[in-house]
């Protein structure tokens, strides 16, 4: 954390003068995710778009998703027509990652299951980096702010 000051009702803070209590939040803010990257939000956000359906693949059925993850291409490769043994089904995720879009599908192949579950880890990975990004910058701002520019 940079030299914190107040001056005339306002903030001085990694050598900007004259911040308001929104302004402090947001440098403080910048500072707190400038502080947190680092590989395991690169690993995040690639395994989010490894998961990304803007590969071409043969013709499906009426009803499936077009196209298909550089992810599950690289699985089907590796695991080719692997099963779980003694028949067990796992659950994987298809259509997005909002719960509006989503579908929830149980499956038997090994790479399929890996090849939807890569592009879910990646988004619990960047949800957990913004949540102690938040709370970092929370209570960093609220040690320098002033009794009503607290935030609870």
């Amino acid at each position: 954390m940079d030299t914190t000051e107040e001056l005339n009702g306002t903030y001085f803070y990694a050598g900007i003068s004259n911040l308001t209590a929104s302004g402090l939040f947001f440098m403080i803010y910048c500072e707190s995710i400038a502080d947190h990257f680092g590989i395991d939000d690169v690993l995040g956000i690639a395994a989010l778009y490894s998961g990304a359906n803007n590969q071409t693949t043969r013709q499906k059925p009426g009803n499936a998703l077009e196209g298909t993850s550089r992810a599950s291409k690289a699985m089907r490769n590796y695991f080719k027509t692997a099963k779980f043994p003694y028949g067990v089904k796992l659950p994987t995720w298809i259509g997005g990652y909002t719960p509006w879009t989503v579908k929830r599908v149980m499956v038997t192949q090994i790479s399929t299951f890996i090849g939807r579950t890569i592009p879910l880890i990646g988004m619990v990975i960047l949800v957990s980096d913004v949540s102690i990004i938040t709370y970092c910058a929370v209570r960093d701002y609220n040690r320098i702010a002033r009794g009503n520019d607290k935030l609870w």
